[in-house]
């Protein structure tokens, strides 16, 4: 897996100061992407072991609230085997922190369904997030007014309570996550 760059200090990308790795590879290609240049699964920089460490460390200041993936499409098959094994790590390292994945791919339809590559690896990338933003970018839909979003089809969802409840359960302004 490639990704395209890492940002330390985002605040753009979920509530508070953040680490946000944005992967490499993204077949969904929405009109006007903001990151067009990694629609590529070749561009940007192997994520190696030494890209991961760096990431671990640049969360340990207690100001970082949590990490944010984006891309690219982190749930791109060829990104799944190298990602769920480092959210895992991740998440074990730093359980008080916010993870936040955004994705052009549906929640219902495609993560949980199985159909977009290996369904156990999307479950452990999942069982990971405590924030997913989901659904592609569509240029008609945009609004500028959105927190956390391009466009008003996309949702903000609490995973790990839509996971146990069998249903979406929306983030919303007053959530600590």
């Amino acid at each position: 897996m490639n990704y395209a760059t890492i940002k330390y200090f985002d605040v753009a990308n979920g509530p508070g100061v953040r680490v946000s790795l944005y992967v490499s590879g993204c077949r969904n290609h929405c009109k006007n992407c903001f990151n067009p240049e990694t629609w590529d699964f070749n561009y940007g920089e192997p994520f190696t072991a030494e890209v991961e460490n760096s990431i671990l460390e640049g969360l340990k200041p207690e100001y970082i609230k949590g990490f944010t993936l984006l891309g690219g499409d982190p749930f791109e098959p060829e990104n799944q085997k190298a990602l769920a094994p480092f959210l895992e790590k991740l998440r074990k390292k730093y359980p008080e922190k916010s993870v936040w994945a955004f994705t052009g791919y549906d929640y219902e339809k495609d993560l949980l369904t199985g159909k977009l590559g290996d369904a156990d690896t999307v479950m452990r990338m999942l069982k990971c997030f405590d924030v997913l933003v989901d659904g592609k970018f569509v240029e008609d839909l945009k609004d500028l007014n959105l927190r956390f979003r391009g466009s008003s089809n996309q949702r903000i969802i609490l995973v790990q309570p839509s996971l146990e409840q069998d249903k979406i359960v929306p983030w919303d302004e007053n959530c600590e996550l």
